[in-house]
Formats: C-alpha cells, structure tokens, sequence
C-alpha cells in the first residue's frame, strides 16, 4: 500500500516538475538523507523545488496520498530535522530572491539565500541581519528561521522571533497565506474560518492560564527552542501575527515558509574584539555576568537600536581549556607548560560595538574597569583590528568541526546546547563540566555564547555497541535532571529540538504547555503528515537511534586526501562548491565514499556496491572541479578535490591505457603541444569559412553526439613561442627587442630591453604555462598581442630583463596529469620544471614569474626554494613603482580566480585593477568558474552552471571586458558573460607608462 502510495505519488509529480529535479536513485537519495546532525534516514524521494506553486502542489499531492513531508534548506542543522524517510523537498539553490525597504530597515527574503549573503547585501546600507549563528556562512535563511538560530551576538532581543515582522507560508493542505498582505489575511479567514478562530482560542486558553503565561514569559527570558514557540501568544494579539511567528522554531512540523520580511539590524562601524583569560571557569563566568550589566547611557546609538542593543558588551563567547586545546590556541599551549594542570583556563572572546571611535574607546575603558577586580592570566588586550579580531572570532566559529575533527577515527561527533539563567551560569556552568566527566567524556568541550547563558557542549561519541549508546543515554538523563530540575534551563537554546531532545519537550514545559504545542500542530497538521518525528515523537528512544555511521575512507596518511577521515559533514564547504545544487556538493562526495568504502570492506552488499559506483561516476567525479575551494570554509581545511583525484588515479592504474597515454604525453610533452596547434588552426579556419552562428550549432552537435570538447567563439587560435615571435611582438615598442643565445648546448630565449642589458638590471624568470605556448588569441579578441608576447613587453617598459628556462616547451607544472589522476606523473615534471626553473633563477636569485595563476598554485604547493608569481602580486609588488599608472574610465570586471583565493591574493589583484580603471567590479556569488582546466571543454554544463549568476551582473553593470589571470578560465568567462576575459596584463599594459617616459 504504501509503495503503491509512493509510485502514485511520482507519476503525478512528475508532470509537475522537470525529472532533473526529482531524485529516485540510490546515490542522491543517500546523499541528500545526511545533513550537519549525527542521525540519518534516507528518503524515499527527493525534490528540489523552485516556487511556491510547486510546494503548494506537492503538499496537495502529499495529503492526498498520506505520504509524510520534510523540507531542509542548508542541511546545517544538528538535531536531526532536516532527514527524512518518506519525501525530502529541498529548497536551496532555487530560493534566493529578495528585496530591501527604501529605508533598508527591512528586508524581504526567501528560504535559499545564505545568512552571511544577506549581510553583504545590507553592508552597504549600514544595516546588518540580525540572527547570526556561528554557522552563518553556510546556514540559509529559512533554517536559521525555522530553528530560531540566534547565534553570538542577538542573544533574544534580535533573534527571528523578534525582528520577523511577516511570513509567506504554505500550509498542510497547499493553502498559500501572506501574513503581511491584506489581501491575502482576508481571503484566508473567509476560507479557513475554524482555523482563524482557533488560534484566537488559544491564544485566550493560554493568557487566561496565569501560571503558564508566566511560565513562558520565564523560559522565553533566554535562549529556548525546546518544542514549539508558545511567546507569540503573549506578545501578539493579531492572529496573522500569532501564525507567523508560530513558524518561528517550528522545524518545518507546521508549514513551508516560503518567504519572510524582517527588521534589519544597524551595523555598528566601530567594533573591538578581546581574548579574555581567566584561570578559573567559575571566575570567567562571573566576568560575564559583570559584564552583562555595563550600559552605555550616553550612548549616541540611533532610534531604531533596542534598548538591548545599548548593552556594552555586545558579545561574550565561552571558551573551555578543550576548546582551546582542539584550536592549539597559544596562550592556552603556553599556560600548559607553565602548570601541572591546565583544566581551569577558560577564554570568554569578548565584543563591544559603537558609532563612533570615541564612543569605542570609552566602552572599552569601561569594560576594562569593570574586569579589575578579576584575575587574568595575561592583560586584557582589546584590537579594533579587523585582521586580528576576525582571527579570534573564526577560531570561535570553528570550534566544532575542530573539535570533530580530532576525534578517533570512526567515531561520531555530537553537539548538545543548553541555556541557563545568567544568576546560574557560574555553578551551572561548573556543574556541567563536571557531569560531563563524570561520564568519561575527557575530550568533551564546553563553549558558547556565555552572554544568554548558553552553551554547547561537544561529544566525540561511538555507537558501535549497546554500552557505548547506554553511556549517551545516561549522560543525556543527567544533562536533562540538571538542566531542567536543578536550574529550569533550556534543553535546547538554539540549535532546534529535532529527534535528539523530541522525547524530553513534555519534561522541560510541563502538561499545561506542551497540552497547548499539541494543539497547535494538531491545527496546522492534523494528518501529523509535516516532518513527523521531530518536536513530536512517541518513541522515548527516538534519540539513541538511526544515528549517522562515518566509516574511514582508506587513505594513505601521507596524502593530503587522507584529511577527509576528520570530515563531520557539518556542511560549511558547500559555499564554496560549486556543484552544490548541480549534482552532487563536496559533502556527499565525501558521504558516498565513505559508504562505497564500508561496501568494500564488508562486502556485504556487492550489486549496492556495484550501483554506488556506476551511479557516482558523472556527478561525483567527472564534475567535481577539484579546484579545492571548499577547503576554505571547512574549518579542517578539508580539500575535496583532493579525494577526487585519489578516485580518479585509482580509475588510472599504472599499466592501463589512460595511464600509459598520459605518460606518452609527458614524456613527449613538445611534440603533443606541436600536435595541438594544428587542431586549433583547423578550429579557428572553420570559424572563418562557416561563421560564428553555423560553427556554434555544428560543435555543438557533435560534442553532444560524439562527446568531442565543446568548441565556442572563444576558443584561441594556435601559438608558439619562438626566437622570431618574440622579436616580432617586441618590435611594437620601440625601446624592446628580443635576442636567442646559447648557453652550453641547449638554446635559451633571452628577451631584453635596451635600457636594462648591464649586469645590474633587475631579472626575471618567465615561464610561460603550457597553455600559453600554445593557444594565442581568439578571432575576434579586444587585444592584439598574445599573452606571453605582451607579458614580455610589459616587464621590459618595467626595466626587467626577461630569461626563460632551458627547454620551456618541454616543461609543465603537472596540473593537467594531477587533475586526471596520474599524481606520480604530475609530480615529475614538477621536479623537472623545479630543476629548470633553478637554473634559471641561478639557484633563486631573480624571482620567477608564470602568466597562469592555477600553475602558479600547483608550483607554489611542490616547488618550495624560489619565489614564486603569478602576473598580479608579481605587477603590484615590483613593477608598481617602475610604472606610470593612468587610470581608465572605462568601468572593468575582474574576475578573482579560485588558484588566487587559495592564495590569499584575491584582495591583490582587485588593488591592482583599482590602480588601472575608476570602476572596478567584481561580480558576486561568482567563485570558481568551473572551467577546470580541460573540463570546460568536455563537461560545459559544469562550466555555464558556476558562472550562471555572471552575465546578468555584468548586463546590468554595462560592463564591456573583463579581465582575471587564467587563460582557460578567461575562455569559460567569455563564453558565458557575453564580454571579453582576457589577462590583467593587458589592463596594466594599457593604462601605464615606463618611469623613464
């Protein structure tokens, strides 16, 4: 009955939404059943939807059918709801709309869009969104929503519960209501009557009732998301009002919220940030709740900031000896040395905001006056530093993956979150650590948000026999007793109940309010069809069960993949990845492997096993970038792209064909290049017979027939660096030529300037990358020289004498052999390039310079004696005062490579561009490109997908070139954008002059 309910089910919707975004395998369905929690379930069925309509249709569709319903946004939630065993709707990628008030005091936003892009979009107006958790980078709106995530610094006077002015939702039965439309409130409460009127009822049930409404009025006076949100019907008359916030923490048990207006929060200018020591985790508790009590009262604060909002101290986050163990925290490293035992240092990261940098200095002198009569392992410092306090502040963000990340391999990690009233918090606080070790957790840590009284504490916990489960179970019925009966806490402060604290919602509110949240879901879902199990679950053992295994992917210690094993699939790579939402995201790559592993090594499931790595083959790897992004927001540093190129060697074994082509190549590495040039002449003469729009469509069909590389209008012509090329191309400016010398018996290209030919004229190594020796210009190109021709005459205007390395066309970085997998080869022509380049530099004397950025990465990462560049850090660090720079009005994009974020020189060649043009743009929510190398060729897809929020921005900005530092990339920008991408050395070329002009 049920299957059949579920084959029903499919066939309808499948003539409501395209097939690409319904998933039925067994590769995305066990992808999409693990979210940031330690439970898994895996559903039956997976949507992604993209409006109101569908969501509205499938919850019709759904009811008809009694077929259970979760929704999940980011999938960083941590308590379990967010999984599903029935039908999963996933509103992501799709849900990213949004609009701002004139005043930008509110701001109207769908489910999708990710919290810290709602702070970029409000940067500009001084306004900020309030709810920010630590997981704010990756967390989307309508989970912080949903759960009522606080985070750091909103404490309960900005949560969403109190900034949420409207909600658009659609209900159990596909019923759409606007709860800030007129319109839309009237015709509800014509159609649904009996709802309108109960929810009066009930909010006069629980007014009448003084004990609980004093009940809530109490546990609402902190951080409290156990069980549904009873304080709108104290705050709110307006039923339409009581609705909305009702969604407020209801984990998607009630409806889908498809959009939410809110107040914006004013963004202080001038903040400062301490890393506060104390010896003693009582005395850093009794710190805060001094500090809880500072007031500014001359404060120049603007009339839309809360009275909250004049607190001192705006945030003051716990940290425990653990804690600052997992992190290696220096100051907690050297007071280890100093004592037998280090357990009682406690930091508390402590944060004060003002409008003015007076008004700063006065807070901190406050704070700091306030601190004296407590003891301080080392002196209270405050930076206003931005590059400083936002060290301390990820440290904090990071604590739990970190501390997941050092768990025993194999184990699962687990985050619980209490709150206490701040009279409690010293013993409360010391109270918990204690019960904590006491049940032999020893790499147990505490930390939080001490300012509400709230905390996290951090389990690396096995499952894999019933005493290890028992010893959960205990330890969570102590947690409750102290909590609840010792200190009327919080079970759960902000991290949603889910199924972990599902059975213990009656035992913290009592009889009376969880009679009334009963009733609440019994209106909104009468058929309990909306994420059965979480808030509302019979089971008393719900949360010792379905627990999430994380079996160990069988790496070599010394590789760099082998840092996967410490992946808790918390979910904050995603960001980054850029075929998140496209096929699979570096988190259920890493989820997929780790079942194929445990497959193989128990052998349990062979045809599963087999379907796993069919099924994984195009979404898994053959689109996975492997650009190595996602490591910049995984707080381990976790290089996804790392464990793809282990898959992909292990698909290439030594002896097969693909490996021993791949050899062929780098052993014959100049004759393949010379193969190639032809290939691209042919391209471009077909170009020219049958013209841009007949080539187009022919390619087109013959990659989609034949699978050959994807030919575009921008692909280059064919090029290579001769003596007589770059004679030529240097002849253009007058004061350049280029010679050709031997040294001992091998030719070496020597290009000079005859203002830099004695022997104490700055030099330079130009390595041009192989991608550059071969491809030239495209037909129709805004420049007129190739790249390496141009780079030459560029470093000459700068008084640079240019040397080459012996034998460059036989040279190569290894990226294109370590992208496909062969890592030995990749590895050997670095060394040959290294030994090269060496000789070059005589033995690192003169820097060296290669125009690609993605090879510099790679020769960065193997090559370790010589100072290595690429064009933009090269430029803005020697050829800045040796330029006369113009700038251009003529507005520009740029385009920041994911080789240049790896190395940290994103702002670099933003600064450069900003020397050059008045305007400069850089495109958001636009990271790696997805060319890839060569897969920009054979996948596009992957390609026209990273770059799909590009051409509008550039549309929109009357932008007419572009420019970054990758030749392959400039071709996938070109192609998608609808302008040119060429070389940031063209843009410095143009707009500066030689110092002796």
């Amino acid at each position: 009955m049920v299957k059949s309910s579920y084959t029903s089910f499919l066939q309808e919707i499948r003539g409501l939404i395209p097939q690409d975004r319904i998933y039925t395998d067994e590769l995305r369905r066990l992808a999409w059943g693990t979210d940031a929690g330690f439970y898994r379930l895996i559903p039956q069925i997976v949507i992604r939807s993209n409006s109101e309509e569908e969501i509205s249709d499938l919850l019709r569709l759904a009811d008809r059918y009694g077929l259970p319903v979760t929704f999940r946004a980011a999938g960083t939630s941590l308590s379990g709801q967010a999984i599903s065993d029935s039908i999963l709707i996933v509103a992501g990628k799709h849900w990213e709309k949004y609009s701002i008030s004139p005043d930008h005091e509110q701001i109207t936003l769908q489910p999708g869009i990710i919290g810290q892009r709602v702070n970029e979009i409000l940067a500009p107006y001084g306004r900020k969104f309030a709810p920010d958790p630590a997981s704010v980078k990756s967390a989307m709106v309508g989970g912080i929503v949903m759960n009522n995530a606080s985070g750091m610094n909103c404490g309960t006077h900005a949560n969403s519960d109190k900034v949420l002015l409207s909600a658009r939702i659609v209900l159990a039965d596909g019923t759409m209501l606007d709860t800030g439309d007129d319109i839309s409130r009237a015709s509800f409460e014509a159609t649904h009557p009996d709802f309108y009127n109960r929810i009066c009822e009930l909010r006069d049930q629980i007014r009448a009732n003084e004990e609980l409404a004093a009940r809530i009025r109490y546990k609402y006076s902190i951080k409290n998301v156990t069980g549904l949100n009873l304080l709108p019907f104290i705050r709110f008359d307006d039923p339409f009002d009581i609705i909305a916030h009702l969604m407020v923490g209801s984990e998607g048990t009630l409806a889908f919220l498809s959009q939410i207006t809110m107040r914006t929060e004013y963004d202080y200018p001038h903040k400062a940030s301490a890393m506060l020591y104390f010896t003693s985790i009582k005395d850093a508790c009794r710190a805060v709740v001094a500090m809880k009590e500072l007031t500014n009262r001359n404060s120049s604060s603007p009339s839309s900031v809360s009275s909250a909002d004049e607190k001192l101290v705006k945030g003051a986050e716990l940290l425990d000896y653990k804690s600052l163990s997992s992190v290696e925290d220096p100051i907690y490293l050297k007071y280890k040395q100093e004592v037998a035992d280090a357990s009682g240092l406690t930091a508390v990261l402590t944060e004060t905001k003002a409008r003015t940098r007076e008004e700063l200095e006065q807070n901190i002198s406050v704070i700091e006056e306030c601190l004296k009569p407590f003891s301080t392992y080392i002196p209270v410092h405050f930076t206003d530093r931005p590059e400083e306090y936002s060290k301390y502040w990820a440290i904090r963000s990071g604590i739990f993956p970190s501390v997941g990340g050092t768990r025993q391999p194999g184990t699962t990690c687990l985050i619980e979150d209490v709150a206490f009233h701040i009279e409690d918090l010293p013993e409360a606080t010391a109270d918990l650590q204690q019960l904590i070790a006491r049940h032999g957790y020893d790499d147990a840590c505490i930390y939080g948000h001490a300012l509400e009284g709230n905390y996290h504490f951090i389990l690396n916990q096995s499952f894999s026999t019933d005493a290890d489960v028992k010893r959960y179970e205990d330890l969570m019925n102590d947690v409750k007793t102290l909590v609840v009966d010792k200190y009327d806490g919080s079970l759960k402060a902000e991290h949603g109940t889910g199924r972990n604290m599902a059975p213990f919602v009656k035992y913290e509110w009592g009889e009376a309010a969880f009679e009334a949240m009963k009733a609440v879901k019994q209106l909104f879902d009468p058929k309990g069809l909306l994420n059965p199990g979480v808030i509302f679950n019979d089971d008393p053992q719900c949360h010792i069960k379905n627990f999430k295994p994380l079996p160990l992917i069988p790496i070599d210690e010394a590789s760099p993949a082998e840092k996967v094993n410490k992946c808790i699939e918390c979910g904050f790579c995603e960001v980054n990845c850029l075929s998140c939402g496209f096929t699979l995201s570096s988190r259920q790559r890493i989820v997929l492997q780790r079942e194929i592993s445990r497959l193989k090594q128990s052998g349990t499931d062979p045809e599963r096993l087999s379907l796993l790595e069919k099924q994984y083959r195009y979404p898994g790897n053959q689109t996975c970038a492997g650009d190595g992004l996602c490591s910049m927001s995984c707080p381990m540093n976790i290089n996804t792209g790392d464990l793809t190129h282990i898959i992909r060697q292990e698909t290439l074994p030594k002896g097969s064909l693909g490996y021993k082509a791949g050899d062929f190549v780098a052993n014959h590495f100049a004759g393949v290049k010379s193969s190639l040039r032809p290939v691209l002449s042919l391209a471009n003469f077909g170009h020219s017979v049958l013209g841009t729009k007949a080539m187009s469509s022919i390619t087109k069909g013959m990659h989609n027939v034949l699978g050959i590389p994807l030919w575009t209008p921008a692909m280059p012509k064919s090029y290579k660096v001769t003596s007589y090329k770059l004679q030529v191309a240097t002849a253009t400016s007058n004061e350049l030529q280029a010679t050709s010398t031997m040294q001992n018996d091998s030719a070496t290209l020597v290009a000079c300037s005859s203002v830099a030919r004695n022997s104490t004229a700055d030099k330079v190594v130009y390595f041009p990358s192989c991608i550059n020796q071969t491809m030239g210009l495209p037909k129709k190109s805004p420049v007129e020289q190739p790249l390496v021709n141009k780079m030459i005459s560029l470093l000459q205007k700068g008084g640079y004498e240019v040397i080459f390395p012996k034998d460059m066309d036989k040279l190569c970085c290894g990226t294109i052999w370590e992208s496909k997998g062969m890592l030995d080869i990749a590895d050997r022509k670095a060394a040959e390039l290294e030994a090269a380049l060496w000789e070059a530099s005589e033995q690192g004397k003169y820097p060296v310079l290669c125009d690609q950025s993605p090879c510099l990465h790679r020769m960065r990462e193997t090559i370790q004696k010589m100072k290595l560049y690429e064009p933009a850090e090269f430029i803005y660090t020697f050829l800045r005062d040796k330029l006369v720079f113009t700038q251009t009005d003529r507005p520009v994009a740029v385009h920041i490579t994911c080789s240049m974020r790896k190395m940290g020189l994103a702002d670099t060649i933003v600064s450069l561009a900003k020397l050059c043009a008045t305007h400069v743009f850089v495109p958001e929510e636009v990271g790696c490109c997805g060319f890839a190398g060569d897969r920009g060729f054979t996948y596009p897809e992957l390609n026209s997908y990273a770059l799909r929020k590009l051409r509008p921005q550039i549309e929109a900005s009357g932008i007419t070139i572009g420019y970054s530092n990758s030749r392959t990339c400039e071709i996938g920008l070109t192609t998608n954008s609808g302008i040119p991408y060429v070389s940031i050395a063209y843009l410095v070329d143009q707009c500066t002059k030689g110092i002796d002009n």
